[in-house]
Formats: C-alpha cells, structure tokens, sequence
C-alpha cells in the first residue's frame, strides 16, 4: 500500500503552508487519484468538518475525498452542535481531535481557525474563511498544469475583488512562480501587504494591478473570476454590482487574450454578472473541470497531512 509523504506543515490554514516542492508533490498525487493510478485505504480515520458557512463543492469533495482513501466524515453543524450555543473553541478543539483525525474548517475570521489549530492536536484545514480559500487555490493551479503541463510563460489574471479566492491565487501562484494580474475597480486592491508577510514574497514584485480589464487580459493564457459579493456581504450586493460594472468576463474580453487561454471560476456563478453565460458554457471553460479537481486535490493533501 502507498505511503504518501509527510508535509512539511501540521495544518493547512494558508496556501503559504505549502513549499513549491510540496504543492508539485499534492498535484502529483492528485492526478495518480484521478487516473485511478494510486490506491490507498485510511481505515478507521474520521474527517470532521465545521462549517459556519454554507457550501456545496468545499462539502461534498471533503466527504467524497475522505470516503475514497478509505475515512469517514463526520459533520459537525453548528446549529445543532454545542459550537454554535457559544462553547469555547478551546474546548471544543480538544475534544474533537480525540474523536477526529483531522478537521476541516469553514468559518468567517482567520484568528477563528488559527485558534483550533492552536487547542486541537490533531491537523486542521483551512476549508474557507474571509482572508484565504486554499483548498480552491490547490484545485485551481492542478488545473492549470492538467492544462499547460507546467506553468512556464503561463499568465493568469484575476477579474474581481481583492477576496479570499484572490488572496490564495496570489499566495499560491507567488510560491509557484505564475505571473498574475488583478484587474478591480480602485478600493478593492488585494492587500499586498498582509499578503507578502504571509508568504514571505515580496507580492508587489511579482504581481500587477489593473483597474482597466481590457488591458489586464491582453496575452493571458488564463482568466479567473468570482462572484463580486461574497458571503457575508449580502448588504453589499447592489452596490458593488454599480462599481463592478464593466469587469465581466464576456466573449470580448476573452477575445484578446491567447488564442489557446481557459476560462475558470471558483462557483457557484453568477451567470451574466461577473462572467456571461456564453462564456461559462463556451469551449474554453474548464470551470467544470476545476470544480471536480477540487477532490483530487483535497484527496492528495488528506492522504499527505494522515500518513
């Protein structure tokens, strides 16, 4: 039976845990799952996911993920749990690493998850919080290298807000070696800052900002969006449809970059908002590849943080 190679990390709370060595070696693994090349059965081990956000993808590919190395998942539902009637993460932290063997954490705040990390003994996930979403990140660049074998000359802009699936590119592509572009309205610049303290990258050596989309997606080889409002800032959503005007991914914008350029989204979309319909459904989309990459993905760093 295989025995994947340990990390270097115990959790995975930030695409900055990983080393480009270690990043290359999860894509390695994922695709060895995804052509079936690569057999490994977990017995016994229990996956425990916290989300205080609502999902789709992020859920069902930790539950398939788990189940295909052999695990099982437990979800642990803060409105029927003692999580959500206020019990100290402390707590509840040390007591679910003696269930679990790992926790995947959905949640708002990153000093949320930097706390269960802290209590729990047991490796916990970054599954989503308001700052980062590597797990995406992961399933993302897999996909890219599906696509373009490695990431020489490759060129991805971002056209959205600066969020969470931003930060992670960023992060992610940095460490990889990718040239990236943002193109956002003024104001809603990722914090390069944060983020180059993080990853210990200068960030703003090696990432462009743009506030005019049209030049940010000439020569890309790939286009990446998400929803402009994201969770939480539902109050937001007709106010930043106003200042997000005019940053759609649509058949034009597409039309000046590389002739052999994808299209990707995080999902869920909406369609003839920040990307058209036609371009979601059009040849150059792997968005739907990318949303199944991200089992694999969460497969491989599952059997890395377990062995």
């Amino acid at each position: 039976m295989y025995k994947p190679n340990k990390l270097g990390t115990k959790h995975f709370l930030s695409s900055a845990d990983l080393s480009k060595d270690e990043i290359l070696y999860i894509f390695e693994l994922a695709l060895a799952f995804k052509e079936n090349n690569l057999e490994l059965n977990l017995k016994n081990k229990v996956l425990g996911l916290i989300f205080d956000k609502s999902s789709t993808r992020t859920r069902v590919s930790f539950q398939v993920a788990m189940s295909r190395i052999g695990g099982n998942t437990i979800d642990l539902n803060p409105s029927t749990s003692q999580i959500g009637r206020g019990e100290p993460i402390k707590d509840t932290a040390r007591v679910l690493s003696r269930y679990c063997d790992v926790l995947a954490i959905r949640t708002f705040d990153q000093e949320i998850i930097k706390e269960y990390a802290k209590w729990s003994s047991k490796p916990v996930i970054n599954a989503l919080t308001d700052l980062e979403h590597p797990c995406q990140a992961l399933a993302d660049f897999l996909t890219i290298k599906e696509e373009f074998g490695n990431y020489n000359d490759v060129l991805l802009t971002f056209i959205g807000d600066g969020n969470n699936v931003a930060n992670s590119l960023i992060i992610c592509g940095a460490i990889l070696g990718i040239k990236l572009r943002i193109a956002c309205p003024k104001g809603f610049e990722p914090n390069c800052k944060t983020l180059s303290k993080m990853c210990g990258i200068d960030i703003e050596n090696v990432l462009e900002i743009y506030h005019d989309p049209i030049e940010a997606v000439k020569g890309a080889n790939v286009l990446y969006t998400d929803v402009w409002s994201s969770m939480g800032e539902e109050n937001k959503k007709d106010e930043k449809d106003k200042i997000f005007k005019g940053f759609t991914i649509n058949n034009t914008l597409v039309s000046r970059t590389q002739k052999d350029s994808i299209i990707l989204h995080c999902l869920p979309a909406y369609r003839d908002r920040e990307i058209t319909d036609e371009v979601i459904d059009s040849s150059q989309s792997r968005i739907f590849n990318q949303a199944e990459n991200r089992m694999y993905a969460q497969q491989a760093l599952l059997a890395c943080l377990l062995s």
